[in-house]
């Protein structure tokens, strides 16, 4: 009679020591500072009607939720910027960056740069933001914009994501002009 009652005892014992507290399991389990998502090879594509707008590609990723949603990227960080035909006009790239889900903007910095592939311009500065709203980047950091004819400096720009507009907000620099289009 004794051994019938062996395994009820080893069941109900079994059932009580592996019984958890759901408060015990969060504790133990869930900790604010650690990312909801890591991801190698990180790559992200915005669309209009098909066609590819903006890809982000970064070689790490990691993402938070709390206390808004964003996405860290570091090791070659490289966002293009493509026409409406699906072609790649502008590409920038940085040592790492972030996007905020939330505001839908995106923050780069160390050793960015911003070329043009058309018309070879290359914009160099420490920090830009882009605003997928509104298409624009911005910085207020001092900048660097190289081209075959000209060389800019200053502090702060305003551009287009396709770089295909900018302006420098405090500039200092030289142009190359051509006769006919010489300031008199």
């Amino acid at each position: 009679m004794k051994t019938a009652y062996w395994p009820l005892i080893v069941t109900f014992t079994c059932m009580y020591a592996c019984s958890n507290k759901l408060d015990d399991v969060e504790r133990m389990s869930f900790n604010p500072k650690t990312p909801v998502e890591s991801m190698v090879n990180f790559t992200l594509v915005h669309s209009d009607s098909g066609i590819a707008r903006v890809s982000v590609y970064a070689a790490y990723s990691e993402s938070y939720r709390d206390p808004e949603y964003k996405t860290y990227l570091r090791d070659s960080l490289r966002v293009n910027f493509y026409s409406p035909k699906g072609e790649i006009i502008s590409t920038l790239s940085a040592k790492y960056g972030f996007i905020n889900h939330t505001t839908q903007e995106m923050l780069v910095e160390d050793s960015v740069r911003f070329y043009h592939y058309q018309k070879k311009q290359t914009l160099k500065t420490d920090r830009l933001i882009w605003t997928k709203k509104d298409s624009m980047i911005r910085t207020e950091s001092p900048v660097f914009v190289h081209s075959e004819k000209a060389h800019f400096k200053g502090k702060g720009i305003e551009a287009k994501q396709d770089f295909s507009w900018y302006k420098i907000l405090k500039p200092e620099g030289s142009i190359e002009l051509e006769k006919e289009q010489e300031i008199n």
